[in-house]
């Protein structure tokens, strides 16, 4: 059985920085791409990460450098650091697994696979 098991969410002031972990079991994580997403209140779940099995790396614009998603295949976790936290980022985050099958990176629909979110609450 697939699990995805999300850790690391917290409350923490603006300009603070957290670090997500998701936890892979019940499969052969090397060989999938992996994504996090975010949902905050009233809106759609968007993409804020992703990274391939050979660790390419994309980032939605807002990101803007200030987060860092990272892979660890010995340890079938994948983390998402995050720096110069904003209000504006408070949501709950999710990991994913994406699809073999999927063609693009950025939809919900290119993933099968999600955790059970973890709260990112930043206050100003």
């Amino acid at each position: 059985q697939v699990q995805l098991v999300e850790s690391g969410g917290g409350l923490v002031q603006a300009g603070g920085s957290l670090r997500l972990s998701c936890a892979a079991s019940g499969i052969a994580f090397k060989l999938y791409a992996m994504g996090w997403f975010r949902q905050a209140p009233g809106n759609q779940r968007e993409l804020v990460a992703s990274i391939s099995t050979r660790g390419t790396t994309n980032y939605a614009d807002y990101v803007n450098g200030r987060f860092t998603i990272s892979r660890d295949n010995a340890k079938n976790t994948v983390h998402l650091q995050m720096n110069n936290l904003k209000p504006e980022d408070t949501a709950e985050y999710y990991c994913a697994k994406r699809s073999v099958h999927a063609r693009g990176w950025l939809s919900t629909d290119d993933y099968v696979r999600w955790g059970q979110g973890a709260q990112v609450t930043v206050s100003s």
